[in-house]
């Protein structure tokens, strides 16, 4: 029995399934094989319009449809896969999806794949292959290079469901969630190597509802990097290292901003990355805000800065030099957070002294320096703490919330 075959027994199963459980609206499933719209599996022949011809009559479907990529190599272009369509479109995917080997036939777009405007998507299966060494060589170079692309990009797109992916070697970031809601990212393998330039592996802004789970992410920036506008933000079994760590921010750079609020990152391995749990905020104005954030159940293996609050960010000293930040952050809470931190720091609260960090708590940390002793710095912060703390961190008493403290504590 081949592949499709298999793929449609499984799908009649499945509908057969639902009305012995007595769902009576089951829709049967149309498949749409790419192969049959001339795409060719040789990694040479450019597949990007019988993509778009297999996309179009999927989306045009008046039952749920499914798109086949069967095993081999694909090569596609800048790839717009926009909607709205009629009804579920499941992408189904056992081959690789390739870039050109020219990283500037991608030209200033921003995005190798895209998906626009669509609701009820899945993305399930295969692998990425955005050839991103070439472009990472001229950023380092200095040479007039294009923007970059992102490797898979999802905009206003409503009850997603992306699974099982493989992406490697993406220009700049892998996966973008961006003006989302109701997404779950499951099981995804992210990599790039630790000095590729903004590989980020998933960046989430713009968004309600987005659930990441039993995600790998060794890359060159940030495993998860968190926006503005993101609301109920859930992350769990996450493996990130190499990268610079699961980050909420750069907030701040602009004046009007939505906020970040109800984020909880629980069950995370943290291995040799520059950053564990990071808030970064640019040192300027700013009505933004942190707030009601959980890190809990984490370990750290050498890493640089495990537990970190940066609210000075100022890159080349450009647009912020003696300015402070306004993003408030407040109600954040890091409990269980075990093992060893690279640097002789391992927790550091750079709080803004405008807008003083409120309602962080501290609960049963344990983190070590080279089985010596760390340190902890604490700027204009009010919080709490109870069971082990390793290391010791000072708080301004709470009916002193006002006052901006500055403090430095040894282990």
């Amino acid at each position: 029995m081949g592949v499709i075959e298999t793929v449609l027994l499984v799908i009649s199963s499945c509908i057969l399934c639902s009305v012995s459980l007595g769902i009576s609206n089951a829709a049967p499933t149309s498949t749409y094989n790419v192969v049959n719209f001339g795409a060719k599996a040789d990694g040479k022949t450019d597949c990007t319009k019988p993509f778009i011809k297999a996309w179009q009559s999927a989306c045009s479907s008046l039952s749920p449809a499914t798109i086949y990529v069967p095993k081999g190599r694909y090569l596609l272009g800048n790839t717009n896969f926009r909607g709205p369509c009629k009804r579920k479109v499941t992408f189904l995917i056992a081959g690789t999806l390739v870039a050109p080997e020219d990283y500037t036939a991608l030209g200033n777009s921003g995005f190798w794949i895209l998906f626009n405007h669509v609701e009820n998507v899945v993305i399930s299966g295969g692998k990425l292959d955005a050839k991103g060494a070439a472009f990472w060589n001229c950023r380092r170079s200095g040479k007039n290079c294009p923007v970059g692309a992102r490797s898979m990009t999802f905009n206003w797109v409503n009850n997603l469901v992306i699974s099982g992916i493989t992406s490697v070697n993406s220009q700049l970031s892998h996966l973008v969630i961006n003006t989302c809601n109701n997404v779950l990212v499951k099981n995804v393998k992210l990599i790039a190597p630790d000095q590729s330039p903004n590989t980020d592996g998933i960046h989430v802004e713009l968004s309600t509802g987005v659930t990441i789970n039993g995600c790998t992410m060794q890359t060159g920036d940030d495993c998860i990097s968190i926006g503005d506008a993101t609301y109920n933000l859930f992350m769990s079994n996450i493996k990130c290292g190499p990268g610079h760590g699961v980050s909420i921010g750069s907030l701040g750079k602009e004046m009007e901003e939505k906020g970040v609020e109800n984020v909880t990152l629980t069950n995370a391995i943290f291995s040799g990355s520059d950053n564990g749990v990071r808030i970064k905020t640019w040192a300027r104005p700013s009505n933004g805000f942190v707030r009601n954030v959980r890190f809990q159940n984490i370990i750290m293996d050498k890493v640089e800065n495990p537990i970190i609050i940066d609210q000075n960010y100022c890159p080349n000293n450009q647009g912020c030099p003696g300015q402070t930040s306004g993003i408030k952050i407040s109600q954040i809470t890091y409990s269980n957070i075990k093992g060893s931190s690279a640097t002789p720091e391992a927790v550091t609260f750079d709080c803004s002294p405008s807008n003083p960090c409120q309602g962080i708590k501290l609960q049963d940390i344990n983190l070590s320096y080279n089985n010596k002793s760390a340190t902890s710095s604490c700027k204009n912060i009010v919080g709490t703490s109870s069971g082990t703390l390793v290391p010791e961190t000072n708080y301004t008493p709470p009916y002193l919330s006002k006052l901006l403290m500055a403090s430095r504590s040894p282990l």
